[in-house]
Order: structure tokens, then C-alpha cells, then sequence
């Protein structure tokens, strides 16, 4: 018997656009960077803002839907993963209400993590979503954002199916160069041009090694970014 979906609440945002013919597959995690619920309510249905996303996840658990998802909510902007430049149009984007980086990161409590989990199962579940497309949005924007943050739980997503999270690395030393074709691999943008080295890897390290991220090719880095990568590959 398959999972019941969960219960959302509808919250419509005008903020979105016609999906430009392609299959949804990427899940984009971010936080608010609010301090409450209702100014992230309040701006992901603002048009004058222009910003949104197909749902948001109180503190509490509950579950508010703004765009539906065969539209394209506003929320990865200029970004990028795995040769996909409109990442909009490729994926759910899920605002997790967070007062984040700007007013002091915060842990995720229990029962947002666990509606966050019961609704990424649900979506991968009805949608072509690898293990490897569900990313954050400094992912997929290294050099402009930190959202979901070092706080999150990648570790328990991956535990219920959701997301690469290597069970066993070795610390391995790496040149450049192979750092370069991991990453490249696990789908952080090649090009050099937009987003800098340290800016990918440290982008790495706060998905897969939140503890310590300085953007610095350490053999524990080294050894995490083969381990993705082969995990990405498979």
C-alpha cells in the first residue's frame, strides 16, 4: 500500500508561469530567511516581489501549497545543475520557514523535517525525481546563496530514500582536477565563468560535510566528493 499524501493547505501565489516543456525532475530545498511565517507568506504572494514557490513548510509541520505544480514557481533564479540552466522549469521548489543566515540560523524542528519528509516522498513518488535531483538551493547557486544551510538534516532526508548521502568515504586526496570532474559529475556548474571553485565546493561541503565549510580541498572533502560521485553515477 503506497503512502497517503499529505494534507496542504492552499495558499495561492499569482507568482508563476507557464513550465517550458520539460519533466520535473529536481527537488529544490531552501528556507525563508524570515524571521516568521507570515512575512514568507506575505512575500511568496506579493507580485510585486515576483518570488515563489510550489510550497512552504511552517515551523509546525503544516503544509501550505502556492503554485500548483505544473506551473513554474519563481524560485531557483539564475542557476544551474547537471546541464540545466532553467531550473524552474525542471523542479518543485519547497520553502522551509526558517529565520535562516540573515536573523541567526536555526535548527529544523522534528515536525517540519518530518512533513518535509512525507512530502518529498510524495513528490518523487509522482514525479522522475532521482535520489540525485533532490538539492539544495546553494546547490544550485553556489555563489549566491547558503539556503538550506548547514543546519539541515541531508543525512535523515537520505535515510527515508531522499537524496545521495554517501554511507562510507575514505578521506582521499584529490588534485583540482579531479575535484573539478566530481563535481561537475554530481551536477554543480562547470563553468568557471559564473561560479568560482571554492564557491562549488563549498556549496559541496555544506550538503555533505556541513561541520566544516571554508571552500578548502581537504583529503575528508576529497574522499566525500568521489563517494557522490559515484553515487551519482549509478
Amino acid at each position: 500500500m503506497s503512502a497517503a499524501a499529505p494534507t496542504v493547505i492552499d495558499h495561492p501565489s499569482p507568482n508563476y508561469g507557464a513550465r517550458r516543456d520539460a519533466p520535473i525532475d529536481l527537488l529544490v530545498l531552501h528556507y525563508t530567511d524570515l524571521p516568521t511565517l507570515d512575512e514568507a507568506l506575505a512575500i511568496l504572494t506579493d507580485p510585486a516581489r515576483a518570488v515563489s514557490a510550489h510550497y512552504l513548510i511552517a515551523a509546525d509541520g503544516r503544509i501550505f501549497q502556492l503554485v500548483a505544480e505544473g506551473q513554474r514557481a519563481w524560485h531557483a533564479g539564475v542557476a544551474y545543475w547537471g546541464g540545466v540552466t532553467d531550473v524552474n522549469s525542471r523542479s518543485i521548489g519547497i520553502e522551509l520557514d526558517n529565520p535562516g543566515h540573515s536573523h541567526g540560523p536555526a535548527p529544523f524542528p522534528p515536525a517540519q523535517m518530518a512533513s518535509l519528509i512525507a512530502l518529498a516522498g510524495d513528490l518523487t513518488r509522482r514525479h522522475p525525481i532521482p535520489p540525485a535531483g533532490v538539492i539544495g538551493h546553494s546547490d544550485v547557486a553556489p555563489a549566491r546563496k547558503q539556503d538550506p544551510g548547514a543546519l539541515f538534516d541531508w543525512a535523515a532526508l537520505a535515510a527515508a530514500g531522499l537524496g545521495l548521502w554517501p554511507r562510507a568515504a575514505r578521506p582521499r586526496p584529490l588534485t583540482v582536477a579531479e575535484a573539478e570532474s566530481h563535481l561537475t559529475t554530481i551536477g554543480y556548474d562547470p563553468d568557471r565563468r559564473r561560479t568560482c571553485f571554492a564557491d562549488a565546493l563549498g556549496a559541496f561541503q555544506r550538503h555533505w560535510r556541513p561541520a566544516l565549510v571554508d571552500g578548502v580541498l581537504d583529503d575528508e572533502t576529497g574522499g566525500l566528493l568521489a563517494a557522490v560521485a559515484a553515487a551519482a553515477s549509478v
